[in-house]
């Protein structure tokens, strides 16, 4: 092609700038819990987000990404390798955008339905109505409804477990002590499998259903052991406990929340990075081979530019998304936040299972409602839910319409 070099330069720039949008946007999945229940501050969600969100997208991101994300555009409609390059390089900077003012604005989006989409409106308007997989589309509209109900109603369960077996006890304190190691071996379990499933799904690991199994329920074991450990060291504090009769209880959840924002930024990383770089490595490809691939590979030096890109948006807005998520939808506390989170990464394996087309944001909100709901409806603000809806909703058409301003443009100055 003609302008290679250039395109590829653009790509770089176009890609660095929706993973910013993914860093902004998508991580305050793993960290708005443990922010607004106040178990860490910002600063240190963006220093545990930074490292592990990187260290997922850099080791277990993958090597091979699938050219069209998700298996939305057939590869075979393309009538030449350069309408793709206009195609990926309009997708990123629509997608880019429209997280640029969810982010602002402190909306959770999905960011793989904002690409989605964008590559929707791409494959519309530059390959035809039938270029596009429809039933993958339908699934996606289904992951609206589907993904914050599972979410919540787990959430709701073990917020209302907490409540009975440790909250309404006699001694909620030694309840928790008791209760505790329990829930970190469901935690430690479940992470090891959202890890498992959706965290190294690119690495050259073939493990069978057992074999997971074994190794989540001894890293479940492991945790809990060393959990226990932790929480038999905490002591209740008689001053704290007359402001607040749960004091102590609060402070043993606190670590925890911290464990699960950790692994699944980890899972996080690992998996939603491809949403950035996989339109960059299509174009890498293209531009080397000038031959449209259905699988481009992953260099290095992609996933090393995805992670710097999550990092940067986390640290420049993130703290947005996250105070929606910790704060606005309803008050959180440690035990709030961690049965929010751990209902997250449970609806991540149940599904991740059953191959139900769900979406991480969208489970993290519900499962904030679901433990608000656990408090009553007046516990949660029905207008903040609203405006998230409705963000979820007009995402899909506002990233095709961008995207497909944006390839009429890049065919016009580059065509």
């Amino acid at each position: 092609m003609e302008y290679a070099v250039v395109l590829v330069v653009l790509a770089i720039v176009l890609g660095l700038f929706m993973t910013w949008g993914v860093g902004a946007n998508d991580v305050a999945n793993a960290m708005g819990t443990s922010v607004g229940s106040g178990a860490i501050t910002v600063r240190t969600a963006i220093i545990i987000a930074a490292i592990f969100e990187f260290t997922g997208a850099v080791l277990a991101g993958g090597h091979v990404t699938s050219t069209i994300r998700k298996g939305i555009i057939d590869a075979s409609f393309v009538p030449a390798p350069e309408i793709l390059v206009y195609g990926m390089l309009a997708a990123l900077l629509a997608a880019g955008l429209w997280l640029l003012v969810a982010s602002y604005f402190g909306w959770p989006v999905s960011t793989t339905h904002t690409i989605v989409g964008s590559l929707i409106g791409f494959g519309v308007v530059g390959l035809g109505v039938d270029a596009v997989d429809w039933n993958q589309v339908a699934g996606i509209v289904a992951s609206w409804l589907v993904s914050p109900l599972l979410g919540a109603l787990i959430a709701f369960l073990l917020a209302m477990s907490v409540r009975y077996f440790i909250l309404d006890t006699d001694s909620p304190m030694e309840s928790a002590k008791k209760a505790g190691p329990v829930y970190v071996f469901i935690m430690g379990m479940l992470i090891a499998l959202v890890t498992l499933f959706k965290g190294l799904t690119h690495l050259d690991l073939t493990l069978t259903n057992m074999q997971t199994l074994v190794i989540s329920v001894i890293v479940g074991a492991v945790v809990a052991f060393v959990g226990r450990t932790l929480i038999q060291r905490i002591e209740v504090d008689p001053e704290a406990e007359r402001d607040f009769h749960y004091a102590g209880v609060e402070r043993i959840f606190a670590p925890l929340c911290v464990f699960t924002a950790c692994a699944m930024a980890f899972a996080h990383g690992s998996n939603d990075v491809a949403n950035g770089v996989g339109p960059l490595a299509a174009v890498v490809s293209i531009a080397t081979t000038n031959e449209v691939a259905q699988d481009s590979p992953l260099p290095l030096w992609i996933l090393l530019l995805g992670g710097t890109g999550i990092i940067l948006g986390l640290a420049t807005m993130g703290y947005r998304v996250m105070k929606t998520i910790g704060t606005k939808i309803t008050e959180l506390t440690p035990s709030r936040g961690f049965c929010a989170e751990l209902a997250a990464a449970s609806t991540v394996v149940l599904a991740s299972r059953l191959g139900l087309p769900v979406s991480t944001t969208h489970i993290i909100v519900g499962a904030v409602l679901g433990v608000g709901m656990a408090r009553g409806v007046a516990a949660i603000d029905l207008r903040v839910v609203v405006g998230i809806v409705t963000s979820w909703i007009v995402t899909l058409p506002i990233g095709a319409t961008l995207a497909a301003f944006f390839f009429f443009f890049f065919k016009g100055v580059f065509g």
